[in-house]
């Protein structure tokens, strides 16, 4: 019986430690995420500006997100818009 025992201890220390860890795993992604957004250059800093320069243009850029937004680029963003950080989709 005292082995029983020991086995429902086993299992509820297991289960509590990888919820722990699963919440702190949460927590980790949500800082991280917030940090990366906070990160982002100014449109300034980027240089970028409302007209494309050449071929390039915003939605063809891998770093777009629509519908008017950059992964790395502060504000909102045009689809003719361009900047130095220009990376052409594949």
């Amino acid at each position: 019986m005292n082995s029983d025992r020991n086995d429902c201890q086993r299992i509820s220390r297991r289960v509590a430690l990888t919820g722990t860890a699963l919440v702190l795993g949460a927590a980790a992604a949500t800082v991280v995420s917030q940090a990366t957004a906070q990160e982002k250059l100014s449109q300034a800093d980027a240089k970028y500006q409302d007209t494309p320069k050449g071929d390039q243009r915003c939605d063809g850029c891998m770093l777009f997100q629509p519908p008017n937004a950059c992964k790395v680029v502060q504000g909102e963003i045009s689809l003719s818009g361009w900047c130095q950080l220009f990376v052409k989709k594949t």
